[in-house]
């Protein structure tokens, strides 16, 4: 692992993903491209997979996973220096996809998962809410579907092919980060 136990991620490690796509020929429609942007989201997930599994084991206080959670959430969702538009909408992807990851983890830590319903039913309360445009209340359902994905529910992506495109398919897109993370927390690597 290239990050000491102590570290779970680094503005260094993120800026070195920043630093690829601004060197790189960014187009969405292309596999490699879109592979980048996705293992960008990706190391992410893995990173706060992490700390949540630390926090199951014992090695981190509640206290101290928060914390590391919002270091993570600092560090990822600041503003990115890029000056090509496309290359910046195409990052504000990733980084609005993970928002939902960062709040699923918190609540987990912060309340474990819900007793009631599954990772559907709450993300078709997101979408309704949505709709309604509460999207407080959006996120707030979404990150409950992700608490279940810790706990090891399976977040079904035929859910996601039902709704409008918008901040739930959106947040969705990085549940099922999440949901690989926790299934498989290998490092992805920076130079792949």
């Amino acid at each position: 692992m290239s990050n000491p136990p102590t570290e779970f991620y680094s503005e260094e490690r993120w800026q070195n993903w920043i630093g690829r796509i601004k060197d790189e020929e960014i187009d969405p429609e292309d596999e490699d491209s879109a592979r980048l942007l996705l293992n960008l989201q990706d190391d992410t997930a893995i990173a706060i997979a992490k700390i949540v599994a630390a926090y199951d084991d014992g090695d981190l206080e509640q206290e101290e996973a928060l914390e590391e959670i919002n270091e993570v959430r600092e560090i990822v969702l600041s503003e990115v220096d890029i000056e090509d538009e496309e290359k910046l909408i195409l990052v504000d992807g990733v980084q609005t996809s993970l928002v939902c990851v960062f709040f699923a983890a918190e609540e987990y830590i912060a309340g474990g998962p819900p007793e009631e319903g599954s990772v559907g039913d709450y993300l078709g309360a997101a979408a309704d809410a949505e709709a309604d445009e509460e999207l407080d209340a959006a996120l707030g359902y979404a990150a409950q579907a992700g608490t279940l994905i810790i706990d090891g529910e399976a977040l079904d992506m035929g859910v996601a092919e039902d709704l409008e495109y918008g901040l739930v398919t959106e947040w969705i897109n990085g549940l099922d980060s999440l949901q690989s993370a926790m299934s498989d927390p290998e490092v992805v690597e920076e130079d792949e």
